[in-house]
């Protein structure tokens, strides 16, 4: 392949035009092309104000903006990217669309030009499949916005050439992105990836196990994430995020892993899409979401005995040594007494599986989220079962609040909140690393600069345990009978061998 130094782009939207900066930052010629003249004048213009506000702002010098600016050309045609070296399309996400412009472009540009499509949801197989030359067509996928999103996705068709995905990885670096790899799959790396958080928010809320803005407390402030699964889909938008769930769904032929939910249809069907719709999941006043209270803290009883159960190790010693920071009376027993609140510390399982299978008094019976640490942390999860007397409900919110952290009070569900949702985050970027679509090491870089994620999901898992991961899983899966929570198998075995789920196949 020959060097890179003139490249075309295709489309003159958001996506075009953040391509457009960053590569003309990278000391790339553009050449930038769009069906509607007014809109190259607009991305234009638009890209002049940013480079002026940069130099103002010290991240530019007022030279590098202007040279910058200078590598733009408008293209008045299609055929003026003749002699690209590259040419990258950014237009709507339509197969037939993407596949006349490659097919116009091949009689324009040389032979050794490559063909990029900036696609989220499309097969690059498919999209090269009508073309004279398909070795030479690469996706090539960045993030919106694309100055700021620091990651692109090169992603192999079948016919590839892997020189082309070569230089493209190479061009990424230049640009300042971190490059990832990626075989043709639905969803590449990250638009799959993304599918565990989502997809298992809107199960939990559809169980009406909790409702969203604590289902998204409990993921920043108990899992460590910067944003819950509906703030991010209020930021996406459903008009672009529930079409990608059904479109996902549907190319992996129904996997159960990735079904949607009946919530976003329905809340796109009525208009709540989102932040940019002014109402979604959150309402938004001049641009603030609107975020409900914190239900109020109960009075602490006095004199509360609580016996935890023993039946989970790592669970009992963290809720005792909690209990114990806490002040309260902690009975040692073989069995709870009769005046003792009880605590079950389950990986997976729910409070109704915990009472039938350890014999335990179901009205005072709660359940306490230790996974991710009790102590020091941002907020605790409780869940009681349909059985769980309101007193004895009141009783444990009060004392796992009493030193002032915040405590989510939810309904009866196999592996809490953020249990469920980290499982299956690990769970499907687990079976990404199985099917090879890329490496692990780049699953979790793009995940982590294309979702924003505290570590990669496979780091994520390795943190918690990939043992415990399995654990929550076919608990999950043996309460709920959804085939969903199978563990992949690049999960299963790391587990049962001890390595680490970054660890690579050996068979090459």
């Amino acid at each position: 392949m020959k060097a890179i130094n003139t490249i075309g782009i295709v489309g003159a939207g958001a996506m075009g035009r953040g391509i457009v900066q960053i590569a003309a930052q990278a000391g790339l010629n553009v050449r930038l092309f769009d069906v509607s003249a007014d809109a190259v004048t607009a991305a234009t213009q638009a890209l002049s104000k940013t480079w002026e506000t940069l130099s103002q702002k010290g991240k530019l010098t007022p030279a590098d903006a202007q040279a910058a600016f200078a590598r733009i050309s408008p293209a008045q045609a299609l055929t003026d990217l003749a002699g690209c070296d590259l040419v990258i399309e950014a237009i709507v996400e339509r197969l037939e669309v993407k596949r006349a412009l490659f097919a116009d472009l091949e009689g324009i540009v040389d032979a050794q030009c490559i063909l990029a499509s900036n696609t989220s949801s499309l097969s690059i197989t498919a999209i090269a499949a009508q073309c004279k030359h398909p070795e030479r067509v690469v996706g090539y996928h960045f993030f919106n916005p694309v100055p700021l999103m620091k990651v692109v996705e090169v992603i192999d068709g079948l016919r590839s050439d892997p020189a082309a995905g070569d230089a493209l990885m190479d061009l990424g670096r230049r640009m300042g992105h971190t490059a990832v790899r990626a075989r043709d799959m639905p969803g590449f790396i990250v638009n799959h990836a993304g599918r565990g958080m989502n997809i298992e928010g809107l199960r939990v809320a559809q169980e009406a196990v909790a409702p969203f803005d604590q289902i998204d407390a409990l993921m920043r402030d108990q899992a460590g994430f910067r944003m819950g699964p509906f703030e991010l889909l209020d930021l996406t938008a459903l008009d672009v995020s529930h079409p990608v769930m059904e479109s996902i769904y549907r190319q992996f032929y129904d996997e159960p892993r990735f079904r949607p939910s009946p919530i976003t249809a329905v809340r796109l069907a009525g208009g709540l899409v989102g932040r940019k719709a002014g109402e979604g999941f959150y309402t938004y006043a001049d641009g603030k979401k609107q975020v409900p209270d914190e239900p109020a803290v109960p009075a602490l009883q006095a004199g509360l005995t609580v016996w935890v159960s023993p039946q989970h190790g790592d669970g009992h010693a963290r809720a005792v040594s909690l209990i114990k920071a806490l002040g309260a009376d902690l009975a040692v027993t073989a069995k709870p007494p009769a005046d003792a609140l009880i605590v079950v510390t389950p990986y997976g399982q729910d409070v109704s599986t915990a009472v039938q299978s350890q014999g335990l008094d179901a009205t005072r019976t709660v359940g306490l989220d230790t996974l991710f640490g009790v102590e020091g942390v941002n907020r605790r999860c409780i869940m009681v079962s349909p059985a769980t007397g309101a007193a004895w409900r009141d009783a444990a919110h009060a004392l796992f609040a009493k030193d002032g952290v915040p405590v989510s009070v939810i309904e009866d569900s196999p592996g809490f909140v953020a249990q469920r949702i980290v499982a299956a985050i690990v769970n499907v970027a687990s079976d990404i690393a199985q099917q090879k679509v890329a490496t692990p090491e780049d699953i979790d870089r793009a995940v982590t600069l294309g979702l924003g994620y505290p570590a990669g999901p496979l780091a994520m898992g390795d943190k918690l345990g990939a043992a415990t991961i399995v654990e929550v899983l076919r608990n999950l899966l043996d309460v709920t009978g959804d085939p969903r929570y199978r563990a992949s198998l690049w999960l299963q075995r790391r587990a049962q061998l001890g390595l680490s789920l970054l660890a690579p196949s050996q068979a090459g």
